[in-house]
């Protein structure tokens, strides 16, 4: 008897799902625990395997189509088993394509005209051949001291190419027209490498991970009430403390990782930062996992670094670095990104010496970390240089008071001045 096999629910955010890769044809026999095909969260690619035995007698979405949740994805059954009873009873699924702006249009019979075919073109072909019509009548409509430019077609074509503007050519063919041999004898200042003349754009689809983040940090941004403090940290022993575990230790660890094991060593002294509103309750955290958001090509993901205060630095070091590898091949699985609770959002890297970050449901507070600055410094009466970094704490109100932020961040500060209280020898 023919069974659905639906769209699987592969995170604890996904709404729908979009097929990367069919690993199995329609006709195909298929068993329990077979690789099925590889299906993109709003967080990652996953491979989903079959758990049903038999022949694959439907795909309900194509590869590049994204379909919700609980919706058919597959079906199986007997070879030549008759599913189409079963297809009409479930509920038709909307397939969107993810990597074409093709728009296909249901056919128009016996009366289409020259409107209604114009309209079975892709978005895409109609946009690229409007903007070219467009340039080739800017450039058609341009006189010259008779009033109208004569222009072979192949010339049209290479001024298009080539960004030429042919009202500065004087042409050699009958009466004037421009040649394909004028364009290609052309030398002057109006070709411009990479100009564009006329409004030119391009459209994709949002990416399922996008979706998500717009989703939960816009629901994060206009339901928590946040505010934010800031507060400048002299980094002068944290870089020569990162120099020497180097140097005597030969362990290599990032700001990054000095960042991580001091907020959870003060989060552990400052617990009500550490906690979550759940509606009609605040959850206070006794355990401490770090969110670190890692940048990747369609937006930003969020792997846990848990019980953070009862790692080493070089445990910390590792994981991080193995996170950010799986998260920019697609790698990370659900449990790597579930259950922080406190993010640190770091942008140093970049040259940003400063911003606020949105909260990270379910998470109370984010912690936004700016680069190190070589700036002027009073110490002792006298104008030295110093490294100051810049760091922000974006708090839910709900939760978390004025004074109680500002107390967690004089302990982190105090950590990051005074690193050797975090560098005893069970913390590196």
């Amino acid at each position: 008897m023919a069974e659905i096999v639906r769209m699987p629910k592969l995170s604890d955010t996904m709404i729908e799902g979009v097929v990367a890769k069919w690993h199995k044809k329609v006709g195909d026999k298929v068993k329990e625990g077979d690789l099925l095909a590889d299906i993109e969260t709003d967080k990652a690619t996953m491979e989903f395997e079959s758990y049903l035995n038999g022949t694959l007698l439907y795909i309900g979405v194509q590869e590049g189509g994204t379909s919700p949740v609980d919706t058919v994805l597959a079906i199986f059954g007997e070879k030549g088993e008759d599913i189409a009873a079963l297809i009409k009873e479930d509920k038709p699924i909307k397939v969107v394509a993810q990597k074409t702006l093709e728009v296909k249009e249901e056919k128009v019979p016996n009366f289409e005209t020259k409107e209604t075919k114009e309209t079975k073109e892709t978005k895409e072909t109609k946009e690229t051949k409007e903007i070219v019509v467009n340039q080739q009548q800017q450039i058609v409509a341009t006189p010259n001291s008779n009033g109208r430019l004569m222009v072979s077609p192949l010339a049209k074509k290479l001024a298009i190419e080539k960004n030429i503007n042919l009202s500065t050519i004087k042409g050699s063919g009958d009466g004037g027209r421009i040649t394909k041999r004028d364009l290609e004898n052309y030398s002057g200042a109006s070709i411009i490498s990479n100009f564009v003349s006329v409004e030119k754009y391009t459209e994709v689809p949002v990416s399922q991970m996008r979706k998500i983040i717009a989703q939960r940090l816009g629901e994060s941004k206009f339901s928590a009430p946040h505010f934010y403090l800031t507060l400048s940290i002299n980094m002068d022993n944290a870089i020569n403390a990162r120099k020497s575990i180097l140097d005597i230790v030969g362990i290599k660890v990032s700001f990054n990782d000095l960042i991580i094991k001091a907020v959870a060593v003060a989060l552990k002294k400052h617990p009500k930062v550490n906690s979550s509103w759940l509606g009609d309750k605040i959850r206070y955290n006794e355990h401490v996992n770090i969110g670190v958001a890692v940048a990747v090509e369609d937006g930003l993901l969020v792997p846990v670094v848990r019980f953070a205060d009862g790692k080493t630095l070089s445990q910390i070091s590792e994981e991080v670095a193995e996170y950010v590898k799986k998260a920019k091949d697609k790698k990370l699985q659900p449990e790597d990104w579930q259950g922080n609770t406190f993010t640190i959002s770091n942008l140093g890297m970049f040259g940003i010496e400063e911003f606020t970050a949105i909260i990270n449901p379910p998470d109370a507070c984010i912690l936004a970390v700016g680069g190190i600055n070589q700036v002027p410094v009073i110490k002792n009466g006298q104008l030295i240089p110093g490294n100051i970094m810049k760091v922000t704490l974006s708090c839910d109100h709900r939760v978390v008071d004025g004074v109680t932020g500002s107390e967690f961040l004089q302990t982190f500060k105090g950590l990051m001045e005074n690193p050797v209280i975090l560098l005893g020898t069970q913390n590196i």
